[in-house]
């Protein structure tokens, strides 16, 4: 119970065990659905945080409808 404590880590966390130097190292595991590891790529959240910064910045567009967008779309 210590241990999980001072590590912040709870009843059913997954964690993995690796030696070095001569100690067992523990480390906490993310586990990440294999269809949705995409979206923790380096290159997948630099696109959201952009994403995140155009919004902010008002950088977007609204449409009253799927036509109004399109006809943007194809004005380009």
């Amino acid at each position: 119970m210590e241990i999980r404590r001072k590590s912040s880590l709870r009843e059913g966390d997954f964690v993995s065990f690796e030696e070095r130097n001569g100690e067992i190292v523990m480390s906490p595991v993310r586990v990440i659905k294999k269809d949705q590891a995409y979206f923790w790529t380096k290159e997948w959240q630099k696109k959201e945080q952009e994403a995140e910064d155009d919004l902010k910045k008002g950088r977007y567009k609204k449409f009253d409808s799927a036509d109004g967008l399109i006809k943007d779309l194809h004005s380009k």
